[in-house]
């Protein structure tokens, strides 16, 4: 069993799980087992890689025969490590603190609670009963002292989680009744009901994305239909408007749904029809609109792409899903097929986009495993074959336009994996898989393809071009290439520039405000966007209905035209929302956490954790300053 992980950022490090580290990008390996005392290490979590340099590996050490586990910790990425004998047994893999790796919280075989706060020399317990999961009335609770104290912020939790600058939890409230989602953007001192469809035990919410100003959350349909209904949050996620619906989740519950990292406000995702057919749909404005995606300007078809699914399998073989990088401006590689839909008979291909998925061009026939180095400037791919050893592979210098091809070994081997640097600013990257011997056991083979030597030249002020993103309509200069109220103009490498951007490539942009329009804001929750115009129109099964929402605890009417801004939107000026009919929404329902809230500014380590009887679900480790919460913009008494 051979696990291939990278170290750091620029070190050059990697380590496997067979007690091997190599110094110069996976060229050459050499053996380390000396330094951790000649000791096996544990497959599942054996190595575990931290902030900066700091690398953990856990022993596999017999639980009968020893009072606790022992690791190996290492903050120079593998030249030398510390032995640490633990006062438990691990039951999962250490967690590190995001931002220092000295904070380390760790979870036992008994179920307790263990944390450290000098990279693991030293351990406290800090809670007892904690396990992944339970079941019963849980209890979230919150500490901002280092476990010294605990306060709760709610009781009878199904589930939580924390992402981007929201902590939200589901709430049994009675056995009998369904779970409703409650969200806090101040690391639950206050927390209000969110505006979502409740949902059974049998169905499930699922946070798909989220950051500083919204998050994009899925709720289950009833039954197993294997598609719900995707929703947008303002910027406290209490008001929740339907983004798309029929949204495609496996049995797996797993979804297609992928932020493109390489321009602002895309995503990509698959939705299932009435007809049972799977049709990729994208979002330029951050959900605000979808639609399906254009057909490959290199192919002959009226069709449209469909891009290939979690729920796809043929001859076992999984497509890799779409892939952004946010130093590679525009591009975007997946697999997907042309035609009305999505069919497990046909074969994947590898399609491109070099403006952020408008427009699509096929690039390699079949399945493959792909990667993106030097900031977009090189792609390189390795055939996916399921019986076949491979040898051969191929890479680009135009963003997929040409492919050249080079056998890497004379002596072909199963491919296990495609592995580069994180960051995708290296040159070069690792092939590694399996090699059977003449006595049937495997021999492990990794090969490092360094591209430096074959692009030589550094790039200059003359390979690169000006670039507008978002551009589709050239003759209306002034809206062309506004998305979320900004025009941003990059700078970017020209595909007929064979040069290396290098390590210090820097993503460079300008922006400038552009005039609001109604594609600048979403239907207000309680609203839809009419079929045959661009107007926010109020849904009749709650025209009559006060909704209810809580700010800060005080009962607020708000007043809405049925239209909220799309949330990180800049637009100045232009459209704007009469309050031609008056809807009445009474807030309520905000819950204030025990205890003072805090009003410190300064950074802090705040562990969130839900507790049981018989046991305690999950924990995180999160360091946050307080927000703000921000009022209702549009309020009018």
């Amino acid at each position: 069993h051979v696990i291939l992980t990278w170290v750091g950022d620029g070190t050059g490090v990697s380590t496997s799980l067979s007690s091997l580290i190599s110094t110069d990008y996976g060229k050459s390996f050499h053996d380390i087992s000396h330094r951790i005392n000649n000791t096996f290490i544990r497959e599942e979590f054996g190595v575990s890689v931290g902030p900066g340099s700091s690398v953990i590996l856990t022993a596999d050490i017999p639980v009968v025969e020893h009072r606790g586990g022992v690791i190996f910790t290492s903050t120079d990425a593998g030249a030398t490590f510390k032995f640490i004998q633990l006062p438990f047994h691990l039951a999962q893999p250490i967690t590190y603190h995001f931002l220092n790796p000295d904070y380390l919280v760790a979870l036992s075989i008994e179920g307790s609670l263990w944390l450290s706060l000098d990279f693991g020399a030293k351990w406290t317990k800090v809670h007892d009963g904690v396990h992944s999961f339970s079941w019963g009335d849980l209890v979230l609770k919150r500490t901002k002292d280092l476990g010294k104290t605990f306060t709760t912020i709610h009781e009878d939790i199904y589930s939580f989680g924390y992402i981007g600058a929201f902590l939200f939890f589901s709430v049994m409230e009675d056995p009998r009744s369904p779970r409703v989602m409650y969200f806090s953007s101040d690391q639950g001192n206050t927390f209000s009901r969110a505006l979502l469809p409740s949902a059974s035990t049998e169905q499930f919410y699922s946070i798909l994305d989220g950051d500083e100003d919204m998050l994009f959350m899925h709720v289950d349909n009833p039954g197993d239909t294997f598609f719900g209904t995707m929703y947008t949050s303002d910027d406290r996620g209490i008001l929740f408007s339907k983004s798309l619906e029929r949204h495609l989740f496996d049995g797996q519950r797993k979804s297609d749904f992928t932020n493109i990292t390489s321009l602002r406000g895309v995503y990509l995702t698959n939705k299932l029809d009435e007809d049972g057919r799977i049709r990729s749909v994208i979002s330029f404005n951050r959900g605000g609109t979808w639609r399906q995606l254009n057909k490959p300007k290199n192919k002959i078809t009226v069709c449209t792409l469909t891009l290939y699914s979690t729920c796809y399998r043929n001859n076992r073989i999984v497509p890799m899903l779409a892939l952004s990088e946010p130093t590679a401006i525009g591009l975007v590689i997946a697999h997907g097929t042309v035609g009305d839909s999505l069919s497990s008979s046909q074969h994947p291909d590898v399609f491109v986009s070099s403006d952020g998925g408008y427009n699509w061009r096929g690039t390699l026939r079949g399945p493959h495993h792909y990667s993106i180095l030097d900031s977009g400037a090189l792609i390189v791919a390795v055939e996916a074959q399921r019986e076949g050893q491979v040898k051969t592979i191929k890479f680009s210098t135009d963003e997929g336009q040409c492919w050249k091809s080079y056998n890497f070994t004379d002596q072909p081997f199963f491919f296990a994996g495609l592995a580069s640097e994180p960051g995708t600013k290296a040159m070069n990257v690792s092939v590694w898989g399996f090699r059977p011997e003449e006595d049937g056991q495997p021999m492990w083979v990794t090969v490092t393809i360094d591209f430096q030597s074959l692009i030589t030249r550094e790039c200059n002020a003359n390979d690169y071009e000006e670039w507008l993103a978002h551009s589709t309509d050239e003759s209306d200069t002034e809206r062309d290439g506004c998305v979320l109220g900004v025009k941003e103009t990059y700078r970017r490498l020209k595909k007929q520039s064979v040069c290396r951007n290098g390590r210090g490539f820097v993503v460079s942009k300008r922006q400038s405000p552009c005039l609001c329009t109604r594609e600048d804001y979403l239907c207000d929750y309680g609203y839809y966007r009419h079929v045959n115009t661009s107007d926010c129109v109020r849904q009749s099964s709650s025209a009559n209905k006060t909704l209810e929402l809580c700010l800060n605890g005080e009962e607020d009417e708000l007043l809405t035209a049925g239209y909220r801004k799309v949330p990180s939107d800049r637009c100045e000026g232009g459209f704007s929302p009469q309050l031609a009919v008056q809807t009445v929404i009474r807030p309520c329902g905000v819950k204030t956490s025990p205890g003072p809230p805090a009003r410190s500014s300064s950074p802090r380590l705040v562990l969130i954790l839900v507790c049981a009887g018989a046991g305690v679900i999950v924990l995180v480790a999160i360091v946050s300053s307080v927000f703000a919460v921000k009022r209702v913009v549009y309020r009018n008494r």
